[in-house]
């Protein structure tokens, strides 16, 4: 099944090189580095440097790696971190988040998933063990650590009952590549439970990194200037929103009429900001975009700030009176909401949270958030949190709680990857 999955890779690869090329005309960091996607590197800076190699597909992976990151760095001083991603904004956010650690964490794009590319990946840079963040299992590269005796742990991962449905359709070329990880550390009970039953051997439960990140302190101290300077006003943030759902705000919001609150719109993808600023102006809404505004945040008469930077979001957060998660009024899976926990933010989610489904099940439960069926009742509830001051400090009260009490998985997982990490002979 292997072969045929190789060959279907190399079949397919003029139309996959297309498209990139395609996605570079509105993200021009896709037709940067394509030599990297094809297993082909410039030289080391340091020909003797041994990695530990981290991967993250994307911007949430990547910050939810740093707590990780910054302990491995810690812990092994004598290595060096290789980051690889699969996307431009992730890319960018690892140079963001990891710039401070200088030459010790080096960055590339993972290769695409053929034997020959990944291979040719692992002869250059020679990692000492392969780190893959939440769900990132690749059949081939899987195989050519095996070959190449680099041990393989799957960090904070989580596996959905929807994507458990999903692979087992495929359970003869994703079976192998599960049962060839050396260790899982899971987000959850219920996710080791998946995990396991997809053929994952050494699986302990560590909790989700997401919540040993901490808020940098130059973006809250940002969004905490903001809210000053809109004196009384409340915000409603509607963070990491994904297609259609924005439509949906915009209607709900259009038929409240004049406010005097604030909605803050920040699109999950930037090729997107355009196209969401047209939506707020055909509602009829008056529309201010962040990246216009610079270090100000002038929102006077403004019924909609479009969150159009990137690197923001803790900002965003601290800035608000309550979170809404975006890609889960429709059936998307929701986005990360401990960052908004960890400012002690009342939490929105929409009926679909299958990406974070014990996260957001226990934080419902705990009065830390609160779910809505649409987004008429998205305003209805941000509405009558306006109204209850008390009822929406107790939110917040139990939202910082709850990330508080969730810490620690940083700890756990390293605890994991030190027996596979210690005594391994530097690279040949």
């Amino acid at each position: 099944m292997r072969l045929l999955y190789s060959a279907l890779w190399w079949i397919g690869m003029p139309l996959v090189l297309f498209r990139l090329w395609r996605r570079g005309q509105k993200e021009p960091g896709y037709r940067q580095h394509i030599g990297e996607r094809l297993g082909f590197y410039p030289p080391l800076p340091d020909p003797h440097a041994r990695f530990i190699w981290v991967h993250s597909v994307s911007v949430g992976e990547t910050r939810a790696a740093e707590p990780l990151i910054d302990a491995l760095l810690r812990d092994y001083p004598g290595h060096a971190i290789l980051l690889t991603c699969m996307t431009a904004t992730g890319r960018a956010t690892g140079a963001q988040v990891f710039g401070k650690h200088g030459a010790r964490v080096l960055q590339s794009f993972l290769p695409y998933d053929t034997g020959f590319m990944c291979a040719r990946f692992l002869r250059h840079f020679r990692p000492v063990a392969c780190i893959l963040m939440e769900t990132e299992v690749w059949p081939n590269l899987v195989a050519q650590c095996k070959r190449h005796g680099v041990p393989v742990i799957l960090a904070n991962a989580r596996l959905s009952a929807r994507s458990l449905r999903r692979g087992k359709r495929f359970a003869s070329l994703l079976r192998p590549a599960a049962e060839a990880i050396d260790v899982v550390g899971a987000q959850s009970d219920a996710d080791a439970a998946r995990l396991r039953d997809f053929g994952a051997r050494h699986v302990e439960v560590t909790g989700s990194l997401k919540f040993d990140v901490q808020p940098p302190t130059e973006m809250v101290e940002r969004g905490l200037a903001w809210k000053r300077a809109l004196g009384e006003r409340k915000v409603l943030l509607c963070a990491s929103t994904r297609e259609g759902e924005e439509q949906l705000i915009l209607d709900a919001l259009g038929k409240l009429g004049k406010v005097d609150w604030l909605t803050v719109i920040v699109p999950r993808h930037p090729q997107r900001f355009d196209e969401v600023a047209e939506m707020v102006r055909a509602q009829g809404l008056t529309l201010r975009r962040r990246s216009g505004m610079q270090d100000a945040f002038d929102a006077d008469g403004v019924d909609v700030v479009l969150g159009d930077s990137m690197g923001e979001m803790f900002a965003y957060y601290a800035l608000c009176d309550a979170a809404f998660i975006g890609g889960s009024l429709l059936p998307l899976g929701g986005q990360n909401l401990i960052e908004a926990f960890a400012l002690g933010k009342p939490v929105l989610v929409g009926p679909h949270t299958f990406n974070f489904q014990t996260i957001t099940q226990d934080a419902v439960a705990e009065g830390a958030a609160a779910r809505v069926a649409d987004s008429a009742e998205l305003m209805r509830a941000w509405t009558a949190l306006l109204a209850h001051a008390a009822d929406a400090q107790r939110m917040a009260d139990a939202a910082h709680d709850f990330a508080y009490r969730h810490r620690g998985a940083s700890g756990r997982t390293l605890a994991l990857l030190h027996p596979l990490l210690s005594g391994r002979p530097s690279p040949a």
